[in-house]
């Protein structure tokens, strides 16, 4: 991943150990997740009058209604993908591009979907500007997956909806996993699926959680 010289300043690097360290001290464990943010550079993804931001245990808007997550859910999230690097995730809402930056950087295909198409043309263009090659963006209901491209070893769904929507098990892959915010407006609990080999699905609960709404077919209507 290419990196604009604007995320190497000593301030910025400075700031950023401080962030890393953070992440360790609240459990965020994995090499592989910690070096991953390491890399992507979170304070160019954001508008630049929040940039002071970026590195907060805070939510930030980014437009359109929609946020990107503060880093410590990201990183609960995607350590509960438990990826190994071969995997191919179907992540559901694209937002700035931050979490499909982080993804791309721990499988080896990623495609996301974004229901926005000023969000989506702004994360494809952020992703290219980095240099990221295995991600593909695609503007659409993300409610729906993309059973066309299925199945999915993984599947991040970064919005609450009121239930995991049916179509998105159907296309994990036998033993995948899927992860995402459900339950109430406003009041979600993160949960992860498993597709047991018999066919059916194991869930668990990671916590508790305030997304955006999952908008679509099988989400929260608008």
């Amino acid at each position: 991943m290419s990196v604009s010289p604007a995320a190497t300043t000593p301030h910025a690097s400075k700031v950023r150990r401080r962030f890393l360290e953070r992440l360790r001290n609240s459990g965020v464990n994995d090499p592989r997740v910690l070096r991953a943010f390491a890399e992507v550079p979170r304070h160019l993804l954001i508008p630049e009058a929040l940039r002071d931001r970026a590195y907060q245990e805070t939510p930030i808007p980014i437009g359109e209604g929609q946020t990107i997550s503060a880093p410590g859910v990201v990183a609960t999230m995607t350590m509960a993908l438990q990826l190994e690097g071969h995997e191919r995730v179907l992540e559901i809402g694209t937002g700035s591009g931050y979490q499909a930056a982080i993804l791309s950087r721990l499988a080896s295909e990623v495609v996301s979907i974004e229901r926005i198409p000023r969000l989506a043309a702004s994360a494809r263009s952020a992703l290219d500007r980095f240099g990221v090659t295995n991600v593909v963006v695609f503007l659409g209901d993300g409610t729906r997956g993309r059973p066309d491209l299925a199945p999915y070893d993984r599947i991040v769904v970064t919005a609450g909806g009121p239930e995991v929507p049916r179509p998105l098990l159907e296309q994990l892959a036998p033993d995948g996993m899927l992860v995402g915010p459900f339950g109430q407006r406003r009041s979600q609990k993160l949960t992860r699926f498993r597709r047991r080999s018999d066919g059916g699905f194991a869930g668990d609960i990671l916590g508790e959680c305030d997304f955006v709404d999952l908008i679509g077919q099988n989400g929260w209507q608008r």
